[in-house]
């Protein structure tokens, strides 16, 4: 007879290997398994280390707190050090800044006061530069109303003189005119 395919020489070496595997694994399981005793007695042990574990890090919370205490105050006191020494610095800075400020302004000043005379110097020169021209001015129109009255008083001589010359031309063509006649009636 035959089920589901197998012989029954097949079926029951399937079910003998089944049977072993399923007696070797229910040997596995309950070489696994511990007692009720056993399980009381690995769990007071499991306990106590966690217990001693506990005991372990309130110890070194307490002394890693302390450290730790101790580097944030060794920290803030660094801290301290460093701001002081910060506003040391900011305070040479500002003392050096407010001295060059100070330095400039001085320099600053000083070249405005220099500008300033040179700017009058320079006034005083264009004032004279001025007035020296001026004088040269009246002196050159003097001298022109000098020559223009020699020039004027020398055109009215000579004018004189044409006239006078002129006069004497005309008498004296008068008095050949006059003669002339005279010596036609004669």
């Amino acid at each position: 007879m035959s089920y589901l395919g197998f012989t029954t020489q097949q079926s029951e070496m399937i079910v003998s290997a089944l049977l072993k595997i399923m007696n070797t694994n229910m040997d596995l399981i309950y070489h696994d398994m511990v007692s009720k005793v056993q399980q009381e007695i690995s769990l007071q042990q499991v306990m106590s280390h966690i217990a001693s574990a506990k005991k372990d890090m309130i110890i070194l919370e307490k002394s890693e707190f302390s450290s730790l205490r101790t580097e944030n105050e060794k920290l803030k006191s660094e801290l301290e050090q460093l701001k002081k020494q910060l506003t040391d610095e900011m305070i040479k800075v500002q003392a050096n800044n407010k001295l060059d400020f100070n330095l400039e302004k001085s320099r600053i000043k000083e070249m405005f006061a220099d500008n300033v005379r040179k700017l009058l110097e320079l006034r005083t020169e264009i004032v004279e530069m001025h007035s020296q021209e001026d004088r040269s001015l009246t002196q050159t129109k003097r001298k022109i109303d000098t020559e223009v009255a020699g020039l004027k008083t020398m055109l009215e001589s000579h004018k004189l003189d044409s006239i006078k010359y002129l006069a004497g031309k005309f008498l004296f063509c008068l008095n050949l005119l006059s003669f002339s006649n005279k010596s036609y009636k004669l």
